[in-house]
């Protein structure tokens, strides 16, 4: 068998490949529901304003983005839009989150509410860092 590897950076593709991975998954992973969770703060507008997309399954949260506009920051709406998330995820069972954040990005906003630091992952992409934190719901 001859293979030949070809290059694909398509959305498409990058989608195909993740779903096989779930397929896999499922077949195997002892938590076949994962639920999206999403929050959005919109002005009058109709514009977004603040954001945050996540996901439950099992006993965790995972929080994938979180951003709340420069004009917001500093007017307790990132806090509420956590604790809304949160109090969501609950009810659905959860007892952990989990985030990543980056190096000039929210590290003390989530230590300020509970998360902490489990992993750094350094020289991330080249001299910052990445951080990974949790936290028990």
């Amino acid at each position: 068998m001859t293979m030949t590897f070809t290059q694909d950076t398509s959305a498409e593709f990058a989608e195909a490949v993740q779903q096989k991975i779930a397929e896999f998954n499922w077949q195997r992973w002892e938590v076949s529901e994962r639920l999206p969770l999403g929050l959005k703060l919109e002005n009058e507008a109709g514009e977004l304003v603040a954001g945050l997309s996540a996901r439950t399954f099992g006993n965790w949260l995972m929080i994938d983005n979180f951003w709340v506009s420069e004009s917001l920051r500093g007017q307790h709406i990132g806090s509420k839009m956590l604790q809304e998330a949160e109090r969501i995820a609950r009810e659905r069972g959860c007892i952990y989150a989990i985030l990543d954040t980056l190096n000039f990005q929210a590290r003390p906003f989530y230590e300020a509410r509970g998360y902490r630091l489990e992993w750094t992952q350094e020289q991330y992409p080249k001299t910052g860092c990445k951080y990974f934190m949790t936290k028990r719901l």
